[in-house]
């Protein structure tokens, strides 16, 4: 289980979006303090060596696929709430959506970043932010690769809030 490498409590023990009937409910907020909280989130879409040439050189029918898969990203990322049944509206103030090419592998990794000042975090919009990106791609190469596989949507880093910072390999499985 992850645990809490900052200042704060550890991680919860129980689900906090059930009642104590099992019924799933969403979490009240309203006496948390506002506070600034960030989130980092990753996924990685696997592909065929030709596919990434194809994205690299601009050769995809469909356009530019990490501008549009960016794009796509930071928009899910704004809209989690709507996704997400228990998550909270929240005042997203920035979300990044950045790649790195892994032709070794071949895959492209996505970094999403996520921040707010709030009373909840931002976890969920970084990992739907990334989770999304990874589907663009997906949807703007199957055409070429339907072979491609999104793998690694984990949280990376949190930070903020009353459960202190979280880093993914700094304590946790």
């Amino acid at each position: 289980m992850a645990r809490s490498t900052g200042r704060g409590k550890p991680a919860q023990e129980k689900l906090t979006h059930l009642d104590e009937k099992g019924s799933a409910r969403m979490v009240d907020v309203s006496g948390k303090r506002i506070t600034t909280r960030t989130a980092e989130a990753g996924a990685r879409v696997l592909m065929k060596a030709s596919t990434l040439r194809l994205i690299l050189e601009g050769g995809v029918e469909k356009g530019d696929v990490l501008a549009v898969a960016r794009v796509a990203g930071i928009m899910a990322a704004k809209m989690t709430c709507e996704m997400i049944p228990m998550c909270h509206p929240i005042a997203v103030t920035s979300v990044e959506i950045d790649f790195r090419v892994e032709e070794e592998v071949p895959a492209i990794a996505i970094l999403a970043r996520t921040k707010t000042r709030d009373r909840t975090g931002v976890e969920m919009e970084a990992l739907t932010g990334a989770a999304v990106a990874a589907l663009t791609i997906y949807d703007m190469c199957k055409a070429v690769d339907r072979s491609m596989t999104i793998s690694d949507l984990q949280l990376l880093r949190k930070a903020g809030g009353r459960s202190g910072t979280f880093a993914r390999g700094a304590g946790d499985a």
